[in-house]
Order: structure tokens, then sequence, then C-alpha cells
């Protein structure tokens, strides 16, 4: 029998970042939370603006984090922003949709340099407590639910990177990232250079197929070997060691890969299906671990089972204050359910098992000096002020810039030029000036003075609404940080995956030191270029002597070679390489084309839903803003960020460029399933037969229903399987329909349950 254990990731899933790729001067539109304190929550319109900024802000910070391994912000200002989004979802139902950050999972997978490949159990993420109060919460909910029976398997949060291993009669045929919790990357050539990872588990009696979840870390103590290695070759180091272990998986070369001392503990299983009855899938998570023992495996030496709250919390306490003893980065524990049976009892929500949560500890703090503050201009036209301290090494990486999201937060920290402040690196990635250290001021110290005209073009900045506390430059169209920023993005991984279009050629192409006036002055153009038309193109960059800067600066080619007498200029590989990828480009979904316009709040998700009812952006141009507020997951909000981005002169330019030089602006016709569902709103619970939680999901979709992850009276049916629970009994308290499986596939398939 096959059994599917969708278990929880363990650990962060990001990608290597090398140290200053995440600065928050160096990336694009790097944004802070929408504030909530001048909202007016009783108006639905309000509200409904309100969440969706929210969902835009965290999208963004998704996309940033993992799609372009760059993020834009902490662990714990992210975490901070998803909560706030629950709390607002809980409050008003209305505002949850399918696609909300609070009902998904993970990011994009990179299929430019690794092939996608679906995981055969799912992999969620981990619900988070930030305290001991609400870890009790936590606690006593699990205990109701299961009549006090559980006990609980405690163990460190490793801070790396996931990775799912599968194996087949106990060889190894399979390892990938965890990617958006169903598709991931094949990383498999790179995991088998890593020594811990058996390529055959050690048993005579290995089960038919296995998912094996664990993470992948770098050893804190060569940490610091790798980074002076890199600065030893000239290259950049890397930020912290989970970078520098997801940096060295998620790369090419498995040459690479087997030069770096990576290590992987494993965590939990998904898919267990037993050659034979004789050797049955253990009982609980314990006994896994065990197993997981004989069979070769690595697995940490600091798990334990525990079973009061008190026992938990001493758990917590102790790793707390011996966090740095152990040989890889930690940011938590893990706190789960042992036995499998209840962990089935207790299921899982749209992103995350109920019987398991992360207990997150504190981010660490240090202090420094506060040299300047300086200001980014995004894609948006939102200038961002940044923090410029002096170099200071915090959680493992050295930190010199801070995000101060804007003017008013700023003025809020009560920060001045030149102050001692104190410095929170929460999750290991994006610091946060918390505020100053007044006793240690000596009267040198001045005021920042947010600038009142773009650093970039000289346009007199203002408000995109009155009361807004972010400055924007309105100069969309000419602004040369916006006109890069657009570009960077539109090639990122979320749009049209132009993997040779990174943020220093977008700046090249947009804003180059000679010659004066730049290949491109607008996006709409971008598919115009021609080799020749870089001939000329050069940046300042810092010279060098045998690897070494000397200080001085000098204008260089940027997309050609120096030419010499023996060899004339000529374009060089990574020039070549682009214009392969624009080519490739043009033949993107539809959906990649609508992000890469770069419309205010038409993310990934907003622009899948766009791209499969209308099929092409023609019609998305023509439609009224009653047919696109009509589309299920849009709303009026989106809708009308379409309908005026459309009604600018310039904006249709680059469409009416883009399929002139042609980019496909339409998906291709697929055959469509009977629409039997449509207009029911539908609820799947509980464990089916032919059916997997995500499978049936896609089913009722395909059939042209809605597919929702909670009950209400707008519920026409709740299709309840095996161990249904909570949903099953609210759906009986309102009077809602139930069908079993094979009522709903007569539903499926004829439209009637009769």
């Amino acid at each position: 029998m096959t059994t599917t254990r969708k278990d929880a990731a363990s650990g962060a899933d990001t990608a290597g970042t090398p140290q200053g790729s995440a600065d928050p001067a160096g990336t694009p539109d790097a944004a802070g939370a929408p504030d909530a304190s001048d909202v007016d929550l009783s108006d639905a319109s309000a509200r409904a603006q309100y969440h969706a900024a929210l969902v835009e802000t965290i999208e963004e910070h998704r996309a940033a984090y993992y799609q372009h391994d760059q993020p834009l912000v902490a662990d714990a200002e992210y975490d901070e922003l998803v909560r706030r989004l629950q709390a607002l979802e809980e409050e008003f139902p209305e505002l949850v949709s399918d696609t909300s950050p609070t009902q998904t999972v993970g990011g994009a997978v990179d299929t430019s340099t690794f092939d996608p490949v679906t995981h055969l159990g799912r992999m969620y993420s981990l619900d988070n407590v930030f305290d001991f109060d609400e870890l009790r919460a936590w606690y006593e909910r699990v205990r109701s639910a299961t009549s006090a029976r559980s006990k609980f398997l405690c163990e460190l949060k490793i801070d790396g990177l996931a990775v799912n291993l599968l194996y087949r009669r106990g060889e190894l045929v399979r390892a990938a990232t965890r990617g958006d919790g169903r598709v991931g990357e094949d990383i498999t050539a790179n995991v088998r250079t890593i020594s811990d990872i058996p390529h055959h588990l050690d048993t005579e009696y290995p089960p038919a197929e296995v998912e094996i979840r664990g993470e992948v870390f770098f050893p804190v103590e060569k940490f610091a070997e790798l980074n002076a290695s890199l600065v030893a070759e000239g290259k950049a180091p890397f930020a912290n060691p989970r970078n520098s272990a997801a940096g060295s998986l998620r790369q090419k070369d498995p040459a690479v890969t087997a030069r770096r001392p990576l290590h992987m503990l494993v965590h939990g299983i998904a898919v267990w299906t037993p050659a034979d009855d004789s050797h049955p899938e253990p009982e609980r998570q314990s006994e896994v671990y065990e197993q997981f023992r004989t069979w070769g495996l690595p697995i940490s030496e600091h798990s334990k089972v525990l079973e009061t709250l008190e026992e938990i919390e001493e758990f917590i306490t102790h790793y707390g204050e011996h966090r740095h003893d152990v040989v890889h980065e930690i940011d938590g524990i893990v706190i789960k359910v042992d036995d499998f049976a209840l962990q089935e009892t207790l299921g899982y929500t749209s992103r995350a098992p109920r019987w398991a949560t992360a207990f997150k500890y504190p981010p660490e703090e240090v202090t420094t000096k506060l040299l300047d503050i300086q200001v980014q201009v995004g894609r948006t036209g939102r200038v961002t002020p940044f923090a410029v301290m002096e170099p200071v090494t915090v959680a493992g990486s050295t930190v010199e810039r801070a995000t101060l999201h804007n003017g008013y937060e700023v003025r809020r920290k009560g920060v001045l030029i030149g102050d001692t402040v104190t410095l929170r690196k929460a999750g290991d990635v994006i610091p946060e000036v918390l505020g100053p250290v007044v006793a240690a001021r000596d009267g040198s110290e001045r005021e920042f003075v947010m600038p009142t005209h773009c650093p970039s073009c000289g346009t007199e900045l203002g408000e995109q609404k009155a009361g807004d506390k972010d400055l924007r430059c309105p100069n969309a169209r000419s602004c040369p940080a916006q006109l890069a920023n657009r570009i960077f993005y539109l090639a990122s991984r979320a749009a049209f995956d132009i993997e040779a279009l990174g943020e220093e050629a977008a700046l090249a192409l947009t804003a180059p030191a000679e010659p004066e006036s730049p290949p491109l002055t607008s996006e709409a153009f971008l598919f115009d270029l021609r080799p020749e038309d870089l001939a000329d193109v050069q940046i300042w960059r810092n010279r060098k002597v045998k690897g070494v800067e000397t200080g001085e600066r000098e204008l260089v080619p940027y997309f050609y070679t120096r030419g010499t007498a023996k060899k004339p200029s000529g374009p060089t590989a990574n020039t070549t390489k682009l214009f392969e990828e624009l080519e490739k480009a043009k033949d993107q979904d539809l959906w990649r084309v609508l992000v890469a316009l770069s419309i205010r709040h038409v993310g990934p998700t907003a622009a899948r839903t766009l791209a499969a009812h209308f099929r092409s952006l023609e019609a998305i141009r023509e439609a009224s803003l009653e047919e696109l507020s009509a589309v299920d997951g849009i709303g009026a909000t989106i809708a009308s960020s379409i309908h005026d981005w459309f009604e600018i002169d310039w904006h249709r330019e680059i469409v009416d460029r883009w399929r002139a030089a042609g980019v496909r602006m339409e998906d291709e016709e697929q055959e469509v399933a009977p629409q039997t569902l449509e207009g029911l709103t539908i609820v799947a619970t509980g464990s089916l037969n032919s059916f997997t939680r995500d499978g049936i999901k896609e089913a009722i979709v395909a059939a042209g229903g809605k597919a929702s992850s909670s009950v209400s009276k707008k519920t026409d049916y709740v299709v309840a399987g095996e161990n249904a629970g909570s949903k099953l009994d609210k759906a009986e308290s309102l009077g809602v329909p139930v069908l079993d499986e094979d009522a709903f596939r007569r539903l499926l398939e004829t439209g009637s349950v009769d």
C-alpha cells in the first residue's frame, strides 16, 4: 500500500545570494508593508484596496525571495506581513481566495537552469509561532483535537535548502528543490556529490518507493573559509551559510558542488510504498528517524520526543541559548506530532500541516554607526531611503546597508545621520534599523532630509494620492532608474525569464556612461535591439591589476570585447546569449507577457487568471471594467489598474512594438473539459482514493467550478473522504450537501448527483 504523507519543510527554501546582491539599494522597488493605520476597515472598498496592496507587497517579496534570489526584507518582517494578512482575512473572510499568500506555498521553478520535476507528495511550508503564548495556544489545540494522546518530536529548524530525495528499491533516482511545493528543480547531479547522502540505502528490504525530505546546509565553521577563497579568486562572497548551501546546489556544474563541504540532515517522509506487507511504514516520526539511521541516512542528533508543554519550552530555551553550538545555522525549533495517525487526524491547511509548527527565535541585534542615508528609485517610481552603515558582522554575514522604507519611517524611528544605531539582522537576510542609541550622540549628528526631486531624472517628487507616506517620481516613461528596474523586472523568472539580462545589463542598456543616448529609452524597443546597437556602450568599473582593485575607475565596454590589433572588438558571449534569450522570450506564455508589462497589482497569480480567462492580450485590452472585475480572483482594484494602464499611450506602444517584433500575445487554444461544475463552489476534505488534495481541486477548476478551502453558506457541495474533520462538521451544521467520492464522480461526469 502506498502512503502519501505531505511533510512540512524544515527550513527556508531560498537560493544562494552573494554578499551585496540582496542589498536594498541594488534591488528594484524594495517596498515595505502598506500601512493600515489610516485605512477605514469598516468600508468594504477601502479594506479591499488595503488587502490588495498587502497581497501585492507579499507577492513582490515572495518573487524576490524565491524567483530572483534577492530577498528584499528579513524573514521576521515577511512573517509580520503574512500575520497581518492572516488577521485581516480572519476578520473579513470574504477577502480570502485560493490564490492568497495565506493559502499557497513557495516560489516558481527556474526552468532555464534545471528541469522541473513533480513531487510525488506535496511539500508544505510550516506555520510559525513567535512566543510561548502562541506555542501554548497551538499545543492546546493539538491536545484538544487528539484527546490529549499526542507526543511531540522536537528538532532544530535547520537554516538551509529544503531538498526532496526519491529512492526506488533503495536506489537514489532523483533529488529536487521544494519549488512551489508541487514542482521543484531537478538537482540530482549536484546532490549526488554530497557525501552524506547514500546512493543506495543500506537495507535488504527497502521500500518500493519512498520520498525523503531534509535540509542541505553549509557548516558554519567552513563558511569563512569559503568566502575567503572566493574573495581570493576575485569573486563575491556569499551573504551567509544558508545562501552558500543554496548557491552551491542551484548552479549548473556538479564539480563546483563537489568542492563545497555541503551536508544534509533528513527529517521526514512523504510517499512510502512498502515492497511487501512484512515491512510496513513506521507508525511514528521518531521511528522513521531510527529507520533512517539503519539505512545510512544522516539524521540530527538534536531531536527529542517530549510530552508536556514545559518539556517543549525547556528544549526551546536550551537551544535558544546554544544556537551557535551546532554545526549548522538554526532559526528556531520545529515541533511535530510524533504519531502519524494523529497527524492524519489533524490534517492540513492549504499551505501547512496543523500537526507541526516552528517556534522562531528572536532575531539577533548589534550596534553600528549610521554613516549616511541615501535613496533609491524603484520600477514603480517609489523613492526609498536606505541606511549606509559601518560594516558590521551579524548572524554570520557582513552588513553595511539596510532599508528605511520612506521618510516617515526615518522620522518615526528618530534616527539621525551619524547616530549609533541598533541593527537587527532578522532571518539572516535583510537587516533592519530599530532606532538610535541616544546616549551615544555627541552633537555631530544631522537630520535626514527626503529629496524633493528624483535623484535619477530630476523630476519633482510627489504623492501618488493624498496622504501617502511614500514619495514617487511621476516621470514613469523617461526616468532612467524606473526604466532600468522595469527592464530588470521583465527579465526575471516571473516574467520573460531572460537569464542574460541582469541588473547591471539593464543599467547598461538604459543609463550607460557612454554614449549619452542609451540603447533603450523605453522597454517598447527591447525586442528591436540588434547586437551592433550595443557596440559603443561603456560603463564605469573599478580598475583591477591581477585581480586586485586599484581604487581607480575606468570606462570599459559592457556588451562588446575590447578590440586589439590582432582581434577586433565583437559581442561578448553573454551578449550573444542575451539575443538568444530575447528570441526565446518571444514565445513565452501570455501570463508572463502580462507580468512583464509591470501593470500595478498584476503579479504572476493575477496574470495566470487573466490569461486563462481571456486567452489573448487584445481581449484583455478591449475588456470593460465590468468584464475585468467579473473574473474570479481579479476584482475592482486589479481591474481598474489594468484599465488605467491601457489608457496611457506609451503603454499601448509597448504592446504594439512587442507584437510587431514577434512577441506572442495569445495562448494556444486548448481542449476544454465539459463545464459540468460551472457556477458551483465545492470544498474537498479528508482522504480520497482517486484524488490527491491538489488533484481534486484541479478537477473542480477544469470543470468550471470553484475549489474553495473553507465551508460557508455559499458552498454548494462538500466532498468528504476519510478523516474529513471540521469541514464536514461545519457543512452538516450549515446544511450544505455532502458527497462521497462516487457521488462527486457522477457530478463531475454528468453535472448531476442523481
